[in-house]
């Protein structure tokens, strides 16, 4: 069995999401699929979660006022009212400041509701991973690291240093660390774009093994998944992929549930159900109850001439067997 990539992910990477970043909240997206899928194992220490919590309203007053300076101040000569140009000008500006006052509204409704996309996202993020706790053995260690002047971190505060030592702690031996901060405290003196070597060494000497180091989500994704462009797309691909290896009716039940969420599958996807649907006899076998047949004739519907001909034919005679003994008939062709 292949192990899961160990991914740390800093708060102020998390916290960047409610400001200005290069980042999108698609990206973000992506992670929770590939961590409920099991191919990404998120190193959550509570000091992580704590430190966004504390930060948030910090970091979202800020973007607030900022977006709130950004007014459409337009000054024009007095030569210019005489043209209509000006007057359409003022008019955009009014709008301006119409769309501009009613943005702030609504976005300050949703952060006093905590519903602010990158809420929703970040908090369904937090809720499927697993805290490491803080003990006090870690807090300990990481007094010690501050005390005799160890990165990470500046002497008199411990979150960066519990954060490494909470990672020491819960990453198996052997297995690689994939760190993702924007925070110079990790950062070689030399070349802010690389790890800091006395961590790395650290690594290397008690875990057996290396850090890979990113400075942006997206450089993370650009480097071990490159094939990945959509959340959905990949939420997609891996519920067909549980679909093929189903063992039961209530799995198949369950991700059919979860496909039905779904209208647009390309090709290849469409292939790979309709394969499982005549190959795999957790799915086969109930083709005949609601939901399997109707999520399998919304797929097939239209798209059969994107389908591999043997494949349509058998899941055709299936889905016709499957309405006769609905209607009560004996007598089924094949």
């Amino acid at each position: 069995m292949v192990s899961q990539m160990q991914l740390f992910i800093d708060t102020n990477i998390f916290l960047s999401f409610y400001h200005f970043s290069s980042d999108d909240l698609e990206e973000l997206g992506k992670l929770g699929v590939l961590v409920r899928q099991e191919n990404v194992n998120l190193l959550l220490p509570d000091q992580v979660v704590t430190e966004f919590r504390r930060n948030r309203a910090n970091k979202i007053a800020q973007a607030l006022k900022d977006l709130r300076g950004q007014q459409l101040k337009l000054q024009f000569p007095q030569l210019c009212s005489e043209y209509e140009e000006y007057s359409r000008l003022r008019q955009c500006q009014k709008e301006y400041q119409q769309h501009h006052a009613e943005l702030i509204g609504r976005i300050e409704e949703d952060i006093a509701n905590e519903s602010l996309k990158a809420d929703v996202t970040i908090r369904g993020l937090f809720d499927s991973t697993s805290c490491i706790i803080t003990s006090s053995e870690i807090v300990e260690r990481a007094r010690l690291r501050c005390e005799i002047g160890n990165p990470p971190g500046k002497r008199g505060s411990l979150g960066d240093a519990i954060n490494w030592e909470s990672l020491l702690e819960a990453v198996p031996d052997g297995e690689e660390l994939h760190f993702i901060s924007d925070d110079k405290d990790y950062c070689s003196a030399l070349d802010d774009g690389l790890f800091d070597p006395f961590l790395l060494n650290e690594w290397a000497m008690k875990k057996r093994s290396a850090v890979s180091f990113y400075k942006r989500l997206s450089s993370f994704f650009k480097k071990e998944f490159p094939d990945i462009s959509l959340a959905d797309e990949l939420e997609k691909d891996g519920l067909i992929g549980q679909l093929a290896a189903s063992g039961s009716f209530r799995e198949t039940h369950a991700v059919i549930r979860r496909l039905l969420a779904y209208s647009d599958f390309s090709h290849a996807q469409i292939n790979d159900i309709v394969a499982s649907a005549v190959s795999n006899n957790q799915v086969c076998w109930i083709i005949g109850d609601p939901d399997v047949e109707m999520f399998l004739q919304s797929v097939v519907q239209g798209r059969e001439d994107n389908i591999e001909r043997n494949n349509l034919a058998i899941l055709q005679e299936f889905l016709l067997e499957a309405a006769l003994e609905a209607a009560g008939e004996d007598d089924i062709p094949f």
